[in-house]
């Protein structure tokens, strides 16, 4: 008598496809979810977030039931729109955005005063009055000049993004230690200085 054979499930392939099929469909809606999240602005006022000083020269932010035992604060538009548009950041390495203050104007006079002090710390760019003097050797720059916050030396690297031209007359340069400078109007120099920007303009 012949055996009775049962309907076959689905072999190896077709499980392993399957598998695959899901894993694909978890993924996908895992990027959806982050882009979504990417995309998502939250705007932050006085109704919705609180800041505090922590104590050690940083700031606290709390939103609902969210707390955020440090938060960096950067301008999106630090040239243009210096008070508006403020991004509220995780202060991890690979940062997220928080939320964002749309208008500092809009929040409290305490609060204000505590972004304020964050920015000045984090764009610290004291302004050359006068240069005298720039030394390039071996793929570097090394300044010696004066500014609203007395003198100093910082070296740049040549070439790269170290001196970014803001208009035709507005120079904003960057040490290799990352500490911003700026010169408001070029033409402000005397001859004499303008020469030793040549290099750079």
């Amino acid at each position: 008598m012949a055996g009775h054979k049962g309907s076959k499930g689905p072999g190896r392939p077709e499980r392993e496809m399957e598998a695959k099929t899901s894993m694909d469909d978890f993924q996908l809606e895992q990027m959806e979810q982050e882009t979504e999240e990417m995309l998502r602005v939250r705007y932050l006022t006085n109704e919705n977030a609180k800041f505090e000083r922590t104590g050690t020269g940083f700031l606290s932010l709390r939103i609902g039931e969210e707390f955020y035992p440090r938060v960096m604060v950067v301008r999106m538009f630090p040239f243009s729109d210096k008070n508006e548009f403020i991004s509220i950041r995780t202060a991890e390495e690979r940062s997220k955005e928080i939320g964002i203050v749309e208008k500092m104007a809009d929040m409290k006079k305490e609060t204000v005063e505590m972004l304020e002090e964050q920015l000045t710390l984090r764009y610290f760019t004291p302004v050359i009055q006068k240069i005298y003097k720039i030394k390039d050797e071996y793929g570097f720059a090394y300044w010696n000049v004066s500014t609203d916050h007395g003198e100093c030396n910082f070296t740049i690297r040549m070439g790269g993004n170290s001196v970014i031209h803001l208009s035709d007359t507005r120079i904003l340069i960057m040490d290799i230690d990352e500490n911003r400078f700026e010169i408001p109007d070029v033409n402000q120099l005397t001859v004499a200085e303008r020469r030793k920007l040549d290099l750079f303009l």
